[in-house]
């Protein structure tokens, strides 16, 4: 049987052809391809790539290129008939039982596309003919130059109640065929059908390919009801599945590797007319799953970019509770939120183009959106409301699909937790994520600086540390080495404080150095002894002690202030190397942890293995840097 080109494509939209491919064939993401070996020759350097974008794959060793019916037919010797039969059950489809009437359905299909190509040229005409006056008035208003409004096909929809109709009559379309593509209203109650659109703005809205299969218009009349209104559900237009600008966008996105979604036409344009095409736009109603399926072919993190007043974060948090349950190993959102009350027409005339990167180029992860979002939700002022806001939050994590996303998430949360009600001390504090790291991301690379900056001598609780107590939870010792050498040498303080930030650091250190690079930036040229000298007069005196009496400088002897400032920097930076690395596999330690406490299962304890035995290398490990401490007069090895 004869397959209409609509279905094939519409099981093209439903099964990405990285998925298809990827069941024979494993790939690897390169840029916004997937690359893998070839399934038809063999060889040893990947020449076969897929792309998601443009549904097909391509092997550069033997020349064979295709669509996911093609890839089967090639790799299983399968008939196309067959092929689209096994692919269109697996994407949910209904195959069209043979009947001399699908033909015939398909060719009544390709006709109202063409109805809608010559509505979309008469609505062009319009606009710049003289009846199109107001309307080229109302756009040059909002910075639309003929160049953009031929961009866009935009055109105007007279205020006559027939004049599209007896245009299209015109040109032998019927009756039924302009109510089947929503441009005439009609019924039973209405006795001479008239024109949908009048006195508006037109917006035509394409399928991926391009062809016109719909129209938004906005009204130019002040009291126009609706202001902006879309064509009905038809067999061309489904509204949940497409959106406005997607050919463009896709292309665009292709060598973007992002894609934005703004919130309605106008913010569309805006951004093409500040030279940013990869935008799209929703039709008048919330994102739905089809359109959010399509965004993710097009990026793997789409940036939702809303106004950030109450409405916009409104309809951020819609988008978020569509794709939580969704969401993959780096598949996901983002968002950018623009100054309250602005749309990007807004921004773009205020600031210009750098306005716009601003805020693109910034967007917030899903994963701070979601916490922001629940916090701003309620107050938290009593213990009744910030036990709903945990329980909220939480059971947004456990929303997730995707196990290994739901896990992280979760870890997330609870982090976050911790640090909001003041939980997680001891061994957890200094975790990457944990409290320590929680607290310099909600307040900056370096924490409150005013605590350690001040003239006060440091509070009893500082001499009370766990450095200077010598509790159990007491600082690594490649902490103490890391700190030692930056005070012992002054001028790397600038730039590795902030590489500190990072990872796990305990509070009497991370004080003590934001003391240290406080004074460091007052006097530059200042000398170490100089520099220990002003730290004791503040308070950090005992910790200073400690320092000295745990002997760094015997074993670690780049921290010491005899040695050159290019060997301190080398050293510091291999311990700060191999210092994140261990504190990651404590993470993934940790991790593996509770996944042995909920499920205990072969791959879980292998897995924990792996993990210590790699601590137990990296605790051992040694870097050799060739010509290291020769400007010391020494030559050795390095943590």
């Amino acid at each position: 049987m004869r397959f209409p080109p609509s279905l094939l494509d519409d099981i093209r939209n439903r099964l990405p052809a990285s998925r298809v491919v990827g069941r024979k064939v494993t790939l690897k993401k390169q840029g916004r391809e997937y690359a893998g070996l070839s399934p038809f020759n063999k060889e040893k350097t990947p020449s076969f790539f897929v792309n998601d974008d443009k549904q097909f794959y391509h092997c550069f060793s033997s020349g064979k290129h295709g669509d996911i019916f093609t890839f089967l037919m090639e790799t299983e010797g399968i008939s196309f008939p067959e092929a689209v039969e096994r692919l269109a059950d697996e994407a949910g489809v209904s195959l069209p039982k043979p009947d001399p009437k699908a033909e015939a359905q398909e060719r009544r299909r390709a006709s109202l596309t063409d109805v809608m190509e010559d509505a979309c040229a008469f609505f062009e005409a319009e606009l710049f003919a003289d009846q199109g006056a107001r309307a080229r008035d109302y756009l040059r208003g909002r910075g639309i130059d003929g160049k953009i409004a031929k961009r866009f096909r935009l055109g105007f929809a007279p205020a006559a109640r027939a004049a599209l109709k007896t245009h299209l009559a015109g040109r032998d379309v019927t009756p039924d065929q302009m109510l089947e593509v929503g441009l005439v209203i009609g019924g039973e109650d209405i006795a001479v059908p008239y024109d949908r659109f009048r006195d508006r703005v037109m917006f035509p809205i394409t399928d991926p390919r391009g062809r016109v299969i719909a129209f938004g218009g906005r009204g130019l009349d002040p009291d126009a009801k609706p202001k902006y209104m879309n064509s009905p559900e038809t067999p061309l237009f489904h509204k949940g599945h497409t959106l406005f600008n997607i050919k463009a966008a896709r292309g665009a996105a292709h060598n973007t590797g992002r894609v934005i979604v703004v919130e309605g036409y106008m913010d569309v344009i805006a951004l093409a007319r500040a030279g940013i095409d990869d935008a799209v736009a929703p039709l008048g109603t919330a994102l739905t799953e089809g359109q959010l399926d399509l965004l993710w072919r097009m990026a793997d993190e789409p940036i939702l970019c809303f106004d950030g007043d109450s409405a916009g974060l409104r309809a951020a948090h819609r988008a978020m509770e569509l794709a939580l349950p969704r969401l993959q190993p780096g598949r996901s959102l983002r968002f950018a939120l623009l100054p309250p009350g602005q749309d990007p027409d807004d921004l773009y005339a205020a600031g210009g183009r750098a306005a716009l990167d601003q805020v693109l180029g910034e967007p917030l992860p899903l994963s701070e959106m979601l916490w922001r979002s629940e916090l701003e939700a309620e107050p938290i002022t009593t213990p009744e409301r910030r036990a709903a806001f945990e329980s909220r939050i939480k059971a947004k994590a456990r929303a997730i699909g995707d196990a290994d996303v739901r896990r992280h998430y979760e870890r997330d949360v609870q982090e976050r937790l911790s640090m909001l009600f003041g939980r997680g001390k001891g061994a957890n504090a200094g975790r990457p994520g944990g409290r320590m790291d929680q607290r310099r991301r909600l307040q900056g690379p370096r924490g409150p600086r005013r605590d350690y900056l001040s003239d006060q001598p440091a509070t009893d609780a500082l001499r009370r540390s766990s450095l200077v107590t010598g509790r159990a939870s007491a600082p690594s010792r490649r902490e103490c080495v890391l700190v030692a050498t930056l005070i012992n040498h002054p001028s790397l303080l600038g730039d590795r404080v902030d590489m500190l930030s990072s990872v796990p650091m305990a509070p009497e250190l991370m004080a003590l150095l934001d003391a240290a690079s406080a004074l460091a930036a007052r006097a530059p040229k200042g000398l170490a002894e100089d520099l220990r000298r002003q730290l004791s007069d503040r308070g950090h005196g005992p910790v200073l002690d400690q320092l000295d009496r745990m002997h760094i400088t015997e074993i670690e002897w780049f921290a010491a202030a005899d040695a050159s400032p290019g060997d301190a920097e080398t050293g510091f930076d291999h311990t700060l190397a191999l210092h994140r690395k261990i504190s990651t596999l404590h993470t993934e330690l940790a991790e593996v942890e509770d996944l042995l406490a909920r499920e205990t299962t072969d791959a879980h304890y292998q897995r924990l293995r792996d993990i210590l035995s790699e601590l137990e290398r990296a605790e051992g490990s040694e870097a050799i840097v060739e010509g290291f401490g020769a400007s010391s007069g020494r030559a050795m090895r390095v943590l």
